[in-house]
């Protein structure tokens, strides 16, 4: 998706562009991470692909580097936040059902405490 195919309105895209200032905690050239405004536990981490994919639901094989790229750098600020011994979990909601805000492919990274199980 080139930079004309952008949603004008996605708040992840505008986060990747710079059009919006953000703390990076990690930053690779196709992914970064930030922390969630509404965290769910003591670490709530988000990492974001910089190039627009709506959700998991729409990745394709020529997307594998990017997603090579998240798991990366979910394991790095996890060692960062100081939970990558610990353990944390990695979730990727697809569609509102599911809880997904901003339709912008995004993981989770959460921990900082025992985590029950999910569903």
């Amino acid at each position: 998706m080139t930079a004309s195919e952008r949603p004008a309105d996605c708040l992840f895209c505008a986060m990747a562009t710079g059009a919006m200032e953000v703390t990076k905690l990690v930053s690779r050239d196709d992914v970064f991470v930030i922390r969630d405004i509404n965290p769910r536990a003591p670490v709530h981490l988000l990492v974001i692909p910089t190039r627009h994919i709506p959700t998991a639901a729409d990745v394709t094989d020529a997307d594998g580097p990017v997603l090579a790229q998240m798991f990366q750098a979910a394991r790095e600020a996890a060692v960062q936040e100081g939970i990558g011994e610990r353990g944390y979990r990695l979730a990727i909601n697809v569609g509102s059902d599911a809880g997904m805000v901003i339709r912008h492919l995004h993981m989770h990274v959460l921990g900082g405490r025992r985590l029950a199980a999910e569903g």
